[in-house]
């Protein structure tokens, strides 16, 4: 059974952590791998997976091992295959026994050690990079990487939207899945305790960076022509909206009416509860890279909020999506798609009926695009094979 050390370090409060625990669990699950994951911040952890336990430095979590990444840092084993997430540095002890079982094997390969496990088999020392639609991804997908002075190689592997790429996460039987819950989504209403929304109601869910212009796109919806049901979960956001509201606080259970907003403030969801809100939407605001590609899955309408850089590098990787993903639509729809996130991640007003008289062709584009990624293998599919190909597994 192939051994796998995934490493994360939380900078993106829930992105990074996100994809690291989908990605354990469904290596696990479908592949029956043993995988360590180790982190640096638990308690975001603890919020996608409410069954960790933030007191133990060691605990078995739905079929993963997950270790507190402290420091010092354990002597331990490396594992067969070595994942390190979004550029997060490797402990320097865990590296030097990457290379010291290189060292001692080195005679098994004639052109050299690269990489060598203390049973003989190869290890893949893999950097999975952020995710990006822009072209020069698929140049550098899979390129290797010498260490300037062990005998060990890295692997850049990039996410993405092309089979020249890593993918995107996908468990098996994740369409299937949404749609049967498309099909009947009373039950999930009457979960979060609320009514199942009206045949004229807009439904959408809001995830964001505190930099979005919150307060605009509240009044947008607020004088909008058609009731807006607007569902937050609990973040640092909800201070901005109390600003917005004239409240002091708010806390999930509370709700706000003003003109044709109703909003609702819902506790912060588990992974599975955070797809089931995005498959029960109409649209989706989110933010970052976990909850942006769960959109997509969802086949609804979606704004993206970016993480924000200082170089405004963000901006360009926004364009490249929008490029990829307005190419089928029809140019007003995509001038819309395009106007509404530039506002969204800019400074700009924000209009809304704008992009949302398109609700229709949206709607039908978010269903083509789902099905067009789905014909592409995974990530974790891509990331076994492409292991396997550099082991004796």
């Amino acid at each position: 059974m192939m051994r796998w050390d995934i490493f994360c370090r939380v900078i993106d409060n829930y992105g990074d952590v996100g994809v690291c625990w989908r990605l354990s669990r469904q290596l696990v699950m479908e592949y029956r791998f043993a995988v360590r994951l180790w982190v640096d911040d638990m308690i975001r952890l603890q919020r996608l997976c409410p069954a960790v336990d933030t007191r133990l430095a060691i605990q078995s979590c739905r079929g993963v091992e997950v270790r507190h990444w402290c420091y010092p840092f354990p002597n331990v084993t490396p594992a067969d295959v070595v994942i390190e997430t979004f550029g997060c540095e490797l402990p320097e002890n865990y590296v030097s026994a990457m290379a010291g079982a290189c060292s001692r094997q080195h005679d098994q390969i004639l052109d050299g050690c690269i990489n060598i496990t203390e049973e003989g088999t190869q290890r893949v020392w893999i950097n999975l990079e952020y995710l990006s639609a822009e072209q020069w991804v698929e140049g550098c997908h899979g390129l290797a990487s010498p260490h300037p002075r062990m005998p060990l190689t890295k692997y850049f592997f990039f996410p993405g939207f092309t089979a020249a790429t890593g993918g995107l996460l996908r468990e098996k039987g994740l369409l299937a899945q949404r749609e049967a819950f498309q099909s009947d989504t009373v039950k999930f209403w009457r979960q979060l305790g609320l009514a199942p929304p009206a045949a004229t109601e807009t439904v959408v869910s809001l995830f964001c960076y505190d930099s979005a212009p919150v307060s605009r796109l509240l009044d947008s919806w607020a004088a909008s022509v058609t009731p807006v049901r607007c569902l937050v979960p609990a973040s640092h956001l909800l201070q901005q909206i109390a600003g917005w509201a004239g409240i002091q606080t708010l806390a999930p259970g509370a709700s706000v009416l003003r003109g044709n907003l109703t909003l609702h403030i819902i506790s912060f969801l588990s992974q599975e509860d955070y797809d089931a809100l995005l498959w029960a939407c109409d649209c989706n605001f989110v933010r970052g890279e976990d909850s942006f590609v769960r959109a997509q899955w969802a086949a609804r309408p979606l704004v993206w909020h970016i993480y924000p850089q200082q170089d405004q590098a963000h901006l360009v990787k926004l364009e490249a999506f929008l490029d990829r993903y307005c190419h089928d639509l029809m140019p007003d729809a995509a001038t819309a798609v395009r106007t509404f996130h530039r506002q969204w991640n800019g400074d700009g007003n924000l209009d809304w009926s704008g992009f949302w008289q398109f609700r229709a062709q949206l709607q039908r584009h978010a269903t083509a695009w789902a099905e067009q990624l789905a014909r592409f293998k995974d990530l974790a599919y891509n990331l076994v094979h492409f292991c396997k190909d550099r082991t004796n597994h």
